[in-house]
């Protein structure tokens, strides 16, 4: 999302901070262009307008310290103002002394409620909160079924209107509004009472979205805040549609006092202005973004972290935390000592270590969360997604043999591969001569006790 922002603005902080001394004119035409880029983001101009004020005033006149150049003061100036604007720290979920923890999860129609109810779910359920789901979409056609298809993946229970039919009961008063509207108060009452039948921890309550902020809408949503009394409002809004997110979160913020956003599509071509608002105007902090389509693609926002990724500072702990939720520990070790062996890795080694990489997600995402991996190293990098599946088809369509003992692949078998993989020979054997180099270099490593 932040690929234009992070050029621009890196861009114009790296101009400012050549110059020797930071003077007040100079700290002017520089913020000048930095309030520019930043309106041109999406960001609000208030807050625009309120972040170039404070740089001004840290900025001008910074003195030279010894081990610091006011050029660096500055860019760490700049940081610290954007983790302002992103909500200054972390905010994790907030939980129930006594479970069910309740979640309702509200938002426009196609926004992402019903697959973000599952994304979160499945992290709970890594963190061990024991998640429950609650199909309360009761408008929107196979909103139920789409989200029992999502909770069948996770494996995690769900609850909606097909399971209160075959209960045939209700658990307390069914407060059905006038009109012949759907009882979503009382459908959540068993959802939730059905939950702490599981022995659930956490509920995760999917609403009803609707094209826009309407005032029967935000009825029925202060009718369920009141009935089951929630821990937290999550705010799922696109990450894509820029102010008119901000405009969005200010709206249900006002109706329903929210406790925090998730942000989703921030893997997007979004300028970024939602992520950089949402916090300053409506003060719910962002607690969850939305990084990919896969169902583990949802990450705590840490304002820190991504202050410095717009910076292109990279953010090493998030891929530490990322890597260790992904890899295998004891096969990352026994491919570690495997390739400081004396026979080293073959290339089955090679597939399964591949196979750990893909887990941490997309290579884009995962070498732009390295220091100094700006968007347009990463376009020189030429990191192409298909390249890893056609290597994959290739070490697939040789035998358990050749795998093992790759030294044995003579023409008349690499063709065979090629035409089983449907690529050329040439790609065979350059796959080949890149599995040397990276064994030579492996058993390098080993040799200094670096792996």
């Amino acid at each position: 999302m932040f690929t234009a922002l992070s050029e621009r603005l890196t861009a114009a902080i790296r101009d400012l901070a050549g110059r020797g001394v930071l003077t007040e004119e100079a700290i002017k035409e520089g913020l000048r262009e930095i309030r520019r880029i930043l309106l041109e983001a999406d960001v609000s101009y208030e807050l625009t307008r309120s972040f170039i004020n404070r740089v001004r005033e840290r900025a001008v006149g910074v003195a030279s310290l010894k081990a610091v150049r006011p050029g660096q003061h500055l860019v760490k100036i700049v940081h610290d103002e954007l983790v302002h604007l992103l909500g200054e720290k972390q905010v994790p979920l907030q939980f129930a002394s006594v479970p069910p923890t309740v979640v309702l999860l509200v938002g426009l129609q196609g926004s992402g409620k019903t697959t973000t109810a599952a994304k979160l779910a499945a992290r709970l359920k890594r963190e061990h909160k024991a998640p429950f789901l609650v199909a309360a979409d009761v408008y929107r056609p196979a909103a139920e079924e789409q989200l029992r298809q999502l909770a069948q993946q996770i494996g995690v229970g769900v609850y909606g209107q097909t399971d209160r039919r075959t209960d045939g009961q209700t658990n307390g008063p069914t407060e059905r509004p006038s009109g012949g509207a759907a009882d979503v108060v009382g459908l959540v009452r068993d959802a939730i009472a059905a939950a702490t039948r599981a022995r659930a921890r956490t509920v995760l309550v999917d609403t009803a979205g609707r094209l826009q902020i309407d005032e029967p809408m935000m009825d029925e949503l202060r009718r369920l805040k009141q009935a089951v009394q929630p821990q937290e409002i999550l705010l799922v809004a696109d990450g894509m549609t820029g102010q008119d997110a901000v405009r969005i979160a200010q709206g249900f913020h006002d109706a329903l006092a929210i406790t925090g956003v998730v942000l989703t599509k921030l893997d997007g071509d979004a300028r970024g202005g939602a992520a950089l608002s949402i916090y300053g105007v409506t003060g719910a902090p962002i607690k969850y973004v939305g990084v990919g389509e896969r169902i583990d693609a949802l990450e705590p926002f840490d304002p820190v972290r991504m202050a410095g990724r717009i910076l292109q500072q990279g953010d090493i702990v998030g891929l530490v935390e990322r890597a260790q939720e992904a890899v295998d520990a004891n096969e990352a070790e026994r491919l570690a000592k495997k390739a400081a062996s004396k026979r080293g890795m073959d290339l089955q080694d090679f597939l399964t270590a591949m196979k750990q990489v893909q887990k941490l997600g997309p290579l884009e995402s995962v070498m732009s969360m390295l220091p100094g991996m700006s968007p347009k190293a990463l376009k020189r990098a030429k990191i192409d997604p298909q390249r890893i599946k056609h290597t994959e088809a290739i070490i697939l369509s040789m035998t358990p043999a050749e795998r093992r003992r790759p030294e044995i692949l003579n023409g008349s078998r690499r063709m065979r591969i090629a035409g089983g993989a449907g690529r050329s020979v040439q790609e065979v054997n350059q796959l080949m001569k890149q599995f040397r180099q990276m064994k030579q270099f492996m058993k390098g490593m080993g040799k200094f006790g670096l792996h």
